[in-house]
């Protein structure tokens, strides 16, 4: 079996890197090629849950555990090739934890997904020859050449009253 490039560089950006920021934006785009699959979004929730915690926002990452949890729920344990079982009972534990943070604080941890299929790991090992680690991460959305000519242009204006 052969998976989708998007899906493994989501595994090496989520494994390899921790770059929950990046596994958001290339699974995004795969989760809308396949017509918002619920499978996809969420292993997309997992990783913007980590993302927000490592953030410090506490409640976007409870609220996004959870829902991570309530969408995996209905699928096998070993589907897309990795041990789903375990990542939907860690998004339950963390959103568990995280609903009891005021009470009880914690330091905020990474998860791994572990992958069973030979193969997924083969094209893991491949695509990580490739896909270069963001450093540093980027903390939020990155706009386009077309966005900064106009702020530019903008600030020009402003410049001239």
């Amino acid at each position: 079996m052969s998976y989708e490039p998007l899906y493994v560089a989501f595994l090496v950006y989520f494994n390899r890197d921790q770059d929950y920021f990046e596994c958001h934006e290339v699974l995004e785009e795969l989760w809308l090629k396949l017509d918002k699959e619920p499978l996809y979004k969420g292993l997309l929730q997992v990783a913007v849950g980590l993302y927000h915690f490592r953030n410090g926002n506490v409640s976007g990452g409870k609220k996004m555990f959870r829902s991570a949890y309530q969408r995996l729920a209905p699928y096998p344990p070993d589907s897309l090739g990795i041990d789903l079982g375990k990542l939907r009972s860690e998004a339950a534990s963390y959103a568990d934890a995280l609903g009891d943070y005021s009470i009880h604080p914690f330091k905020y941890y990474d998860l791994s997904i572990i992958v069973y299929d030979p193969k997924l790991l083969a094209q893991i090992e491949a695509a990580s020859a490739t896909i270069q680690p963001n450093i540093p991460q980027r903390r939020g959305p990155q706009r386009g050449a077309k966005h900064e000519a106009a702020l530019q242009m903008k600030n020009q204006r402003s410049d001239m009253k």
